[in-house]
């Protein structure tokens, strides 16, 4: 099992775009060399969820999980995150495993995301569906700004080099606030 520290909502009139804003007693999140969103949509135990907070932890890389759209959007508003991994498959409220018939709020957190004023390079898992849905799906995420698509059963040392691939194209490779992140084009609305 993994544990990752709280994030406490920044005070009132704080930046809350990702990679701003120093260490407060307010967010003890932005204390991390690099916040990452993580969510995930499925319900086994010892899943790649489960994995990455462990093998990143380490290096500075606070992972803060959301077990639900709603939790991601509370998350979000706390911020900062600098990088988000994104499970389409997430609920909108509470566990697969206990609410199994739950709405999928993952395209949700994407929308949620590419909204932020610097939204951070997101990562999307997507989910295993027809080659119809599949297509809207990769066109939803890629609207979104997403930086990459992985598909299900998730291989961790492939996420893990997608988001060195993340940290090295947005952040030169530096941790964020070390130098400011190129800016990012936005694909219109």
């Amino acid at each position: 099992m993994w544990s990752s520290r709280p994030v406490q909502p920044p005070a009132s009139g704080q930046n809350t775009a990702p990679g701003a804003g120093a260490p407060t007693p307010s967010n003890p999140a932005a204390d991390a060399r690099l916040n990452l969103l993580l969510t995930y949509g499925g319900w086994q135990p010892d899943s790649w969820a489960d994995r990455l907070p462990t093998l990143l932890a380490p290096m500075g890389i606070n992972c803060v999980r959301a077990s639900g759209a709603g939790d991601a959007a509370r998350l979000i508003q706390a911020g900062p995150f600098h990088l988000a991994v994104v499970d389409l498959r997430l609920p909108l409220e509470g566990c697969p495993k206990t609410n199994p018939g739950a709405e999928e709020g993952g395209a949700r957190v994407l929308e949620l995301l590419s909204r932020l004023d610097c939204p951070p390079p997101t990562l999307v898992v997507r989910r295993n569906r027809s080659s119809r849905d599949d297509t809207r799906e990769m066109e939803a995420a890629l609207r979104a700004g997403a930086f990459a698509v992985i598909d299900q059963p998730v291989d961790l040392e492939l996420m893990l080099k997608v988001l060195s691939r993340a940290l090295q194209r947005f952040y030169r490779g530096q941790w964020p606030g070390c130098t400011p992140p190129p800016t990012r084009a936005r694909f219109p609305q």
